[in-house]
């Protein structure tokens, strides 16, 4: 297949199928596995914008055992307001099925108003580090490598810049080797901006954003040197109007560069493309993403970027409001994109629920992307003002049956998935290290729940951990292919994405019944590219410039 049929053909899969078993469960694993944690609003009555949105999570390898740890993020209590003090929450993975919290050893003991989670190597040591979106001051700890993190956030030149901050991401958008930082802002808001919003002139409720004016998203270039440099306006991003909760990172244009979307709240969605000298384009409107169908601009919260049919380009999920839908797009080819979801039960089913926390990932390991959505109200007294609307909502995990379409399998999958939460932040992992990818979900002003996935069909995978060399080192940005007979597909590495959270890094494929895998080309952020013939499934640890190795977790 050439790159123009990549970016002009393919036919339009129908978005319904017949209910059948998912040939997987899974089990909540929460309890046993050590996890105890509950996320903390701060509110006290007031109704603050920030306690409805919170909080994010991520799986990481923060000591390069080869096992994913867990990190969650934690609001705090409101000046005056003090009962508790809320941290980050750090859980090794004790290669067992359990978890041991090391927040304090690790040096994450830290009282922060936490949304977001970002997790790259950006001083290229090997070791992860860790950037927090805040409330207030955001904060980036640097990984020592022995165990413990510092936060160096003054000394990277990233201090003294206070907002309302929500979704972040790593990535090398000028081809350096050095990972840059993206930081979503939401609206402009401090307890000394706070704005009284009433349905009924006498109660204070939760303002709509439209109460506060927007923020601009920030652009931090990585000098190579330990700082950064604010190149927001440098690079064409500066937007005082967006209020953005969710950004991904995709190569929309198929031509090696890395390129953002940011999903906006009442605000037209942006698509940047790289010009690749330095500066990005807005293009959301010629490619179709700004706006719903019907010309309206929709309150974007989470949003993910996959080659989820196989055609070689990647497609957008975003999550929004209840009566919005989310939105499901596919290119249709020149550039532009179509929501399929208004034509679906993807969009049926989502119509009445307020989604937030949404990826991409291969559930049943059937070579196919399937899509997970986390949904929650943001005011606990809905209820009270629409009789079919709910705070607390189930979730959705849509199976990808290829032509056939998406059918919503949440309720059958045991382990308590379907039951109603307070959805907000969602990752996934494989923190057995069985070959499947297992689940992370937080809810707002309740627990973390996580989910094993036990396979039952008897679906195998193939698993790339790629560290980079001329690349950036934990290879955000580039592209691996698996080909079997005409059938292909593709991940990307990426940080980010989701709403607040971080999935693993290494990619994994399904490979259904299937054994082998006929070549695997890798397309690094370099520009280099590796080819690797009949692999065996299991774990591979590619190197750039330095071959392909089965690998074992430590």
């Amino acid at each position: 297949m050439t790159r123009r049929d990549l970016l002009f053909g393919a036919a339009e899969p129908l978005l319904s199928a017949a209910v059948s078993a998912p040939g997987f469960r899974f089990a909540d694993v929460t309890s046993a596995a050590g996890i105890d944690f509950r996320h903390n609003s701060g509110a006290f009555g007031d109704k603050y914008l920030p306690e409805t949105l919170g909080a994010g999570c991520a799986f990481l390898d923060y000591d390069n055992d080869g096992w994913q740890d867990i990190l969650l993020v934690n609001g705090s209590d409101w000046p005056g307001h003090k009962r508790t003090r809320g941290t980050l929450r750090l859980y090794h993975n004790n290669r067992n099925g359990t978890f041991s919290d090391v927040t304090r050893r690790a040096g994450l003991d830290v009282e922060m108003y936490g949304m977001g989670v970002a997790v790259g190597d950006y001083n290229n040591d090997g070791f992860p580090d860790i950037f927090v979106s805040c409330v207030g001051q955001s904060r980036l700890f640097r990984n020592t490598g022995a165990g413990g993190f510092v936060d160096v956030t003054d000394r990277c030149g990233l201090g003294k810049r206070e907002g309302f901050s929500s979704s972040a991401l790593w990535f090398d958008y000028d081809g350096d080797g050095h990972l840059d930082l993206f930081v979503c802002n939401y609206v402009k808001w401090s307890p000394a901006q706070d704005v009284f919003c009433s349905l009924d002139g006498k109660q204070k409720s939760y303002c709509t954003p439209e109460a506060y004016r927007g923020s601009t998203c920030w652009l931090f270039r990585n000098l190579g040197n330990g700082a950064f440099e604010d190149v927001t306006a440098k690079a064409g991003l500066f937007d005082s109007s967006s209020k953005s909760l969710g950004v991904t990172m995709l190569d929309y244009d198929l031509d090696g560069w890395p390129d953002l979307f940011v999903a906006n709240d009442t605000q037209p969605n942006k698509l940047y493309r790289n010009a690749r000298n330095g500066t990005f384009e807005e293009v959301a409107v010629r490619a179709g993403l700004a706006f719903s169908e019907d010309g309206k601009a929709r309150a974007g919260m989470g949003v993910d970027a996959a080659d989820y049919d196989n055609s070689g380009i990647p497609g957008l999920v975003i999550t929004n409001f209840d009566n919005e839908m989310l939105g499901l797009y596919r290119s249709s080819g020149g550039g532009t994109y179509i929501d399929q979801a208004p034509r679906s039960e993807v969009g049926r089913l989502t119509r009445r629920r307020l989604g937030f926390g949404c990826f991409f990932f291969d559930a049943d390991l059937d070579g196919r992307l399937d899509l997970l959505v986390v949904n929650g109200h943001i005011d606990e007294e809905v209820g009270k003002t629409s009789a079919d609307a709910h705070y607390a909502q189930p979730p959705n995990l849509f199976l990808n049956r290829g032509a056939e379409g998406f059918v919503d399998v949440a309720g059958d999958l045991g382990g308590g998935f379907a039951e109603p939460k307070v959805g907000r932040g969602a990752a996934f992992g494989d923190f057995d290290n069985d070959g499947d990818l297992d689940v992370l979900i937080t809810t707002n002003n309740g627990p973390a729940r996580l989910y094993r996935n036990d396979q039952m069909s008897g679906n195998r995978s193939i698993r790339f951990r790629l560290v980079g060399t001329k690349s950036n080192r934990d290879a955000i940005g580039a592209t691996v292919r698996i080909y079997q007979g005409k059938e292909t597909s593709s991940r990307m590495v990426r940080s980010g994405s989701s709403y607040l959270s971080q999935s693993e890094m290494p990619v994994t494929f399904g490979l259904g019944r299937r054994d082998t895998v006929e070549r695997a080309v890798i397309r690094w952020p370099s520009g280099r590219t590796e080819e690797f013939k009949h692999l065996k499934a299991g774990r591979y640890e590619c190197v750039e410039g330095k071959g392909i190795t089965a690998s074992r977790p430590g």
